[in-house]
């Protein structure tokens, strides 16, 4: 079983990821050793570029290095973020020299998963997400998608 929370004198079990919230219905765990940092950003201080495929929110720039955030929800064709958000809560994710932020609804903390517990995704989700996922867990009957952050930094689309 998965633990979102380590009480003092517990040993940690299971590899660490950032738990996502897309909506309501959907949640993501991000293997944290592909996490550089999370931020929660004002909206205005995004850059929007012209020209750009719906999900690419603008560019950032945070302590010198600029990045772009896309919209993970609808980079994955779940649900977009709403078009009113005043703040972006922001998972930036590296690989080598590539970077990209990941603007959710909501950043919920660290969650501990065994690497038995994931499972494959084919025949749980949409066929569209796969290729972006190491695999998915259930907690409390809800799937749990996690993601492959070497994946999105490599998918075509975002080239």
């Amino acid at each position: 079983m998965m633990e979102t929370q380590i009480l003092s004198g517990q040993k940690a079990v299971g590899d660490p990821y950032l738990h996502l919230k897309i909506d309501s219905e959907t949640q993501i765990l991000l293997p944290i050793e592909t996490t550089q940092e999370v931020l929660i950003t004002d909206a205005n201080r995004l850059t929007v570029m012209p020209n750009m495929l719906p999900f690419f929110l603008g560019l950032l720039n945070q302590r010198s290095h600029i990045f772009w955030i896309i919209d993970l929800g609808e980079f994955l064709e779940l649900s977009p973020l709403k078009s009113d958000v005043q703040q972006y809560s922001i998972a930036v994710i590296r690989a080598g020299k590539k970077a990209i932020g990941l603007a959710t609804e909501k950043v919920k903390g660290v969650t501990r998963l065994p690497v038995e517990e994931i499972q494959s995704p084919i025949g749980k989700v949409k066929d569209s997400l796969i290729p972006y996922l190491k695999g998915c867990t259930t907690e409390n009957e809800q799937i749990l998608l996690v993601l492959d952050a070497e994946a999105i930094l490599n998918a075509p689309i975002l080239q």
